[in-house]
């Protein structure tokens, strides 16, 4: 029969280590929530620690590679960083191709498994910020020009590459005046100058913008540009 004090040093012995050890201490450094972050193209690979992550110790490693092939690569500028986030942005920069990225992590020499995203296409998943406005005030009327945001691409010549390159967007502009707190939609199509006319004299008006992807049904609202009408 056990004596009393080694059945109690028995009993601390496994609530201190049985049941802290039912998860291994690789599973418990496994990064948690790996996912895409994707605006404009601008492709982020983000993650949270591990559970048993609590201090700055611990580094991240990073791998990815396009659906259908074997070989993962490594991310050389994501190799044994602190941080939690990764840009991807050139190595996903086939944007109608899919792609996975991964995470592991380490500490106190100790090595997770790896933590994979799910499947990640940049020209389904993208989150496309609304148009930029630049408005000016001509003889009584409002002359809006809309600019589409620019990609972190650009073509040999150094251009700039447009959101316009790979989708089909349709623009949309309100008009807003604030006397009467109503809104009015004025333009919708391809075009990116718009003037609004007949405006009421000395009345204060907002203009909002939005872009449209018809194929994604998805659109993407400015904030309110207001001015006042001399």
């Amino acid at each position: 029969m056990m004596p009393k004090r080694c059945f109690l040093g028995f009993l601390i012995s496994f609530f201190l280590t049985g049941v802290a050890g039912t998860q291994p201490a690789h599973e418990s450094l496994k990064p948690q929530r790996v996912r895409f972050q994707s605006r404009n193209f601008h492709n982020i690979l983000q993650w949270q620690p591990g559970r048993a992550l609590t201090s700055n110790s611990s580094v991240y490693f990073v791998q990815y590679k396009m659906y259908g092939q074997r070989q993962w690569k490594n991310k050389e500028d994501c190799w044994g960083i602190q941080e939690l986030f990764c840009d991807l942005t050139n190595e996903t920069s086939d944007i109608q191709e899919p792609y996975y990225g991964r995470v592991r992590a380490a500490s106190a020499g100790s090595y997770s498994d790896w933590n994979l995203t799910p499947r990640f296409t940049p020209w389904w998943e993208t989150k496309i910020d609304p148009p930029v406005m630049n408005i000016t005030q001509v003889n009584g009327s409002l002359l809006v020009i809309l600019h589409a945001p620019n990609l972190p691409y650009r073509y040999q010549k150094e251009k700039n590459v447009s959101i316009e390159d790979y989708y089909e967007l349709v623009y949309r502009v309100f008009i807003i005046n604030n006397s009467l707190e109503k809104e009015k939609k004025v333009y919708e199509g391809t075009h990116r100058v718009v003037e609004i006319e007949a405006l009421t004299p000395h009345s204060s008006y907002c203009v909002v913008a939005e872009i449209y992807q018809p194929m994604l049904d998805r659109s993407q609202r400015s904030k309110e540009r207001c001015v006042e009408n001399p």
